[in-house]
């Protein structure tokens, strides 16, 4: 990652039509596509020029980058909330301590009770039995891709004929959803993470919170009945909370947390995988050739591709890194920022295959480190490795045509894949 980086951004963002950015340290917008191209890049300068970053934009953000800065802040619940966790232009208007998506967004002692409530099923012995399931459904996927191949076509779009429909067939499988919502799945995924806030008006019936008001009041009428379910959502009707039924907005708001923090952040996390074994057939081969080094892989593949940026708002007035920050700002936590400071790994511009001192952040930090690391190391695991035992040799087709997600969740979504006819293993 050597890129340099310009001072100002080119264009108004043209889905949004925010204005071009200035000065990445004083004007910065996370919802500019210039941003989601070159982010390592620009963390990178700012952790040389200005390490606690601000913006006027939003009502006012801050962007710290260093390790330490965004370490402090993961594990400061006194003056920090997780009341809100993505930054927009308003502040979110359902109190806390629970927050609108328990119990990422809930502050303690809520968030404790609200977070033991899914130790179960995302533990590791439940996460392994989804394991053949996904499998069987990247093989299915790749088969596809394989017809494409036979048909003539040697480049496919790895993130929209693969790593997309990869997470949105491990959630619904586990909220008991059709995995033909997938379109509405990403859809609701673009206008909460993508384009926060900036997206045109849709009719309510289209909202991402009817249509989890509508499976849950399913469920519901289904338990009346006496019939009972195997699923996430039934799981939570039957759980309680100091001795009381968790509520429908708790468990809309919580269902709603695992559509789109599942399945965009994993997607991204395969996407960027595959982006980076394009371009370095070194890597391939040591995947290939030493199976002992993919567990490394794997973690190497989160701490440099890490695709989560949290957020904070600010709970008291207090300080970052020497910089004063007030009472309701935002303060953006760039995880895979702290795992690019050279002060926390050594090579930190690197992506080292076999990094055995790899005590990376992907996942989070503090009290809200993510509850689904195990499916996600899963999905991510068995994703690459099912590509990789199909394709031994490919590379990017058009390098200009890679396209990444605007927002805080950063991951290709068209990903263009010449693949080497001679090596398809099948």
């Amino acid at each position: 990652m050597t890129d340099t980086v310009d001072a100002t951004s080119s264009d108004a963002a043209p889905e949004t039509g925010r204005p071009p950015v200035e000065d990445w340290a004083t004007d910065f917008d996370h919802t500019h596509p210039d941003y989601a191209a070159a982010a390592p890049e620009i963390w990178d300068d700012l952790r040389e020029r200005c390490p606690v970053a601000h913006s006027d934009r939003f009502g006012g953000t801050w962007l710290p980058t260093r390790h330490e800065d965004v370490a402090a802040i993961a594990n400061d619940t006194e003056h920090f909330s997780s009341q809100g966790v993505i930054v927009t232009d308003w502040r979110p208007f359902i109190p806390k301590p629970q927050g609108y998506a328990p119990p990422i967004t809930s502050d303690p002692p809520f968030h404790g009770k609200a977070r033991r409530l899914l130790l179960p099923p995302f533990a590791p012995k439940a996460i392994t039995a989804y394991e053949p399931r996904t499998r069987a459904h990247c093989r299915s996927l790749l088969d596809e891709i394989e017809a494409g191949l036979d048909a003539g076509d040697d480049v496919v779009d790895a993130a929209i004929a693969y790593t997309q429909h990869i997470p949105v067939h491990a959630i619904a499988a586990m909220l008991g959803l059709p995995e033909t919502d997938g379109d509405k799945f990403r859809g609701f995924i673009h206008r909460i993470i993508e384009a926060p806030g900036q997206s045109p008006p849709v009719d309510p019936s289209e909202t991402l919170e009817h249509y989890l008001t509508t499976a849950i009041e399913s469920r519901r009428a289904a338990k009346a009945a006496g019939e009972s379910g195997d699923d996430l959502i039934s799981f939570l009707l039957d759980e309680e909370m100091d001795d009381e039924p968790l509520s429908t907005e708790h468990i809309r708001g919580t269902i709603a947390l695992l559509i789109i923090a599942g399945i965009d952040t994993t997607w991204s996390a395969i996407g960027a995988s595959i982006w980076l074994l394009a371009q370095h057939p070194d890597d391939r081969a040591r995947w290939r050739d030493d199976p002992s080094v993919r567990t490394f892989a794997i973690e190497e593949f989160l701490r440099f591709y890490g695709p989560v940026t949290m957020a904070r708002l600010v709970a008291e007035d207090t300080e970052i890194g020497g910089c004063p920050v007030k009472t309701d700002d935002w303060v953006l936590l760039p995880f895979p920022s702290a795992n690019r400071d050279p002060e926390m790994f050594d090579r930190a511009d690197e992506f080292v295959i076999d990094r055995a001192r790899n005590r990376h952040s992907a996942f989070g930090l503090g009290i809200h480190r993510c509850l689904g690391s195990n499916l996600a190391r899963m999905e991510l695991t068995v994703a690459v490795e099912e590509w990789m035992d199909r394709f031994g040799d490919f590379e990017l087709a058009d390098a200009d045509a890679v396209r990444w997600s605007t927002g805080q969740v950063r991951g290709p979504r068209n990903l263009p894949i010449r693949i080497n006819r001679g090596d398809v293993r099948g």
